[in-house]
């Protein structure tokens, strides 16, 4: 009762508006007080300037209310401060629905500070002070305050469940151990936590491993992409300055050509101008000569006539006839240009293919597993197609480039340093990078080969042949006996007998560590379109 007579001294002194005591307290017409501060900001606050309310009772008053101190309450409210009367708890003191209130409080809860796993309840600041005054409750355990606390409770027995049964891997009471549990493999609850605690700083330690790990990876990427920023920055640069020569170039090149043109064309207008001079000078003799001829033609007097005509000179021997070529020489000029036009477009359209960008595949973070099966390897797929240019001269290649036949007889390709002239191979068009899948399907026997790019070749040497050097990788299929080539070495392949291999190239377990990968998975026909008909594959990028 005298705790409720306190809360009731409380609640009466104090500020509706602030809810602690009040501070220079004043009576408004209506009854009610405020703290002076108060009920000055509410007012001051309201909409309407001209009708002031009670904050309680919501009477209004006009004009404003002139606010005096009611010295009388406000020396009453020190006096019982003295008293021992406290300040109200500030709002958020209070437990909300999302906090865990005092068991102890009543009327409005304040927030439980600590929950007593003895005791199953939960207490504020000022009811939990017996735990720490008090010798029994000393030795009580008290945790975070918590809302299941219920949940420590046999819901059978209504007692503490302080046991577990690892039979059952579950909490129990010590009644619940001498009736279901009896003869279960139990301990106690805290010897329970100990062993799981030591497995949980285990788990711990792996995350956390694993979390400098990722950290690492994570850094990795990062100098990764400053690199991969680096490098793509300096590749545009450098191309700018090779393209910028080769523009430079080019113009040289054509004002070499324009200056030719015009050198020729001022030495041809000389000589034909030289030659029309002498053309009109013989015009202007001759015409004398007709004048001449046509005054002693006229002449009445036949003395006259006789005696004049020996002495006119004889007509000077003729020139031949000017018989006009046509003008070939420029028209040469405009063809060789062309031709090298032509020569230059093809080179820009058969070697343009390594001057494209080819992605590095990260999987730091993330990595990819293997495929196991046909389906998962075909996730990989490429089409391919072959690179005249690489074919020796007795593969025929046919079907837009996608098959290889050996024949009898030489096909007639242009030279081509890059062309296989000893062993009868051919390489694919396409460069590959990361993970990679295609099918050959055969007839007789191949090798089915990944290669570098800078594998030789010219001649017959083992440096040029596929699976003979440490350029290349070579599966031999002769009709059902398969055979993995490597560096000249040789190692049997089981496998059934088909006429469609699959080849799996994982162009980035070098980078991983694992050096270049190329796996092979024979297959046996099927009813899938990702086939290619060759004798030999794929130069990946190096």
């Amino acid at each position: 009762m005298a705790q409720k007579g306190v809360q009731l001294d409380r609640e009466t002194f104090s500020c509706s508006i602030c809810l602690d005591l009040l501070k220079d307290p004043v009576a408004i017409p209506c009854g009610h007080s405020y703290c002076m501060n108060c009920i000055k900001s509410h007012w001051d606050e309201e909409d309407y300037k001209y009708n002031y309310s009670c904050p309680e009772c919501r009477k209004t008053f006009t004009p404003r209310p002139v606010l005096v101190k009611n010295t009388m309450l406000a020396a009453l409210v020190e006096e019982l401060k003295k008293t021992g009367l406290q300040a109200a708890p500030a709002d958020h003191c209070y437990a909300g629905a999302e906090d865990v209130a005092c068991d102890v409080c009543t009327g409005r809860k304040l927030k439980a500070i600590k929950s007593c796993l003895q005791c199953l309840a939960s207490f504020c600041e000022k009811h939990l002070q017996l735990h720490y005054e008090s010798a029994p409750f000393k030795k009580h355990k008290l945790v975070e305050p918590s809302k299941k606390l219920q949940e420590n409770v046999c819901s059978r027995h209504d007692e503490v469940m302080k046991i577990f049964c690892r039979t059952d891997q579950q909490l129990i009471c010590y009644l619940c151990l001498m009736d279901k549990h009896k003869g279960h493999d139990t301990v106690s609850a805290a010897e329970e936590r100990i062993e799981r605690q030591k497995k949980l700083e285990g788990s711990r330690q792996t995350i956390q491993q694993r979390i400098q790990d990722r950290e690492k990876d994570v850094k990795l990427l990062q100098q990764q992409a400053e690199a991969i920023d680096r490098a793509a920055d300096k590749a545009v640069e450098d191309s700018e300055k090779i393209f910028t020569e080769l523009i430079r170039l080019l113009e040289k090149r054509s004002s070499d050509v324009k200056q030719q043109v015009r050198s020729q064309q001022k030495r041809e207008e000389s000589r034909v101008r030289e030659l029309q001079e002498k053309l009109e000078q013989e015009i202007t003799e001759l015409k004398r000569e007709d004048a001449e001829l046509k005054k002693l033609s006229h002449t009445e007097d036949h003395s006259q006539f006789l005696h004049n005509y020996p002495s006119l000179s004889p007509l000077s021997q003729s020139a031949s006839s000017i018989h006009i070529r046509p003008l070939s020489c420029f028209e040469d000029v405009t063809a060789a240009v062309s031709e090298v036009r032509d020569k230059l477009q093809d080179v820009l359209r058969e070697e343009w293919t390594n001057v494209s960008l080819t992605g590095t595949e990260v999987d730091v973070l993330l990595p990819q597993p293997e495929p196991k099966t046909r389906a998962g390897f075909l996730k990989y797929s490429r089409d391919i197609t072959l690179d005249p240019n690489t074919a020796n001269t007795q593969l025929l290649l046919s079907e837009g480039n996608r098959k290889a036949t050996f024949m009898s007889q030489q096909q007639s390709y242009s030279s081509h340093p890059d062309r296989f002239t000893g062993w009868y191979q051919v390489l694919s068009r396409e460069s590959l990078t990361g993970r990679c899948y295609w099918e050959v399907e055969r007839r007789g026997g191949v090798y089915v080969a990944v290669a570098y790019k800078n594998i030789s070749r010219a001649g017959r040497s083992e440096e040029c042949g596929f699976g003979r050097n440490d350029k290349s990788w070579a599966l031999d299929c002769d009709n059902n006996k398969y055979t993995f080539w490597s560096n000249k070495v040789q190692t049997p392949v089981s496998g059934p007998g088909s006429s469609r291999v699959g080849v799996y190239l994982d162009h980035s377990a070098e980078s991983r560590g694992g050096g270049f990968c190329g796996e092979t998975e024979l297959q046996p026909a099927g009813g899938e379109n990702h086939r290619l008909q060759t004798l030999s594959r794929q130069q990946p990028s190096q």
